[in-house]
């Protein structure tokens, strides 16, 4: 399933795959509230993939954040 969310004035896509648990809102408010953190107060690995973000992908608690340069892409944990 693919949605799409807003984070730093950009449309970015966000794919889920069907084994997630969770209802797709609450994931969604995690993911939105957990971006919002890291990028105030993220490394600086952290923050230049979330800067070049093109894309999310949800696998069960993790959230892989691929970004324009594949060395900047990383996953991060939901919970």
């Amino acid at each position: 399933m693919r949605m799409l969310i807003t984070f730093q004035n950009k449309i970015v896509p966000v794919y889920f795959t069907t084994e997630n648990k969770q209802p797709t809102q609450k994931v969604l408010r995690l993911l939105n509230s957990t971006l919002e953190l890291k990028i105030q107060k993220g490394k600086s690995a952290l923050q230049k993939c979330l800067n070049s973000l093109i894309s999310i992908e949800i696998k069960g608690s993790e959230a892989i954040l691929h970004s324009y340069s594949e060395n900047d892409s990383l996953a991060l944990s939901l919970y």
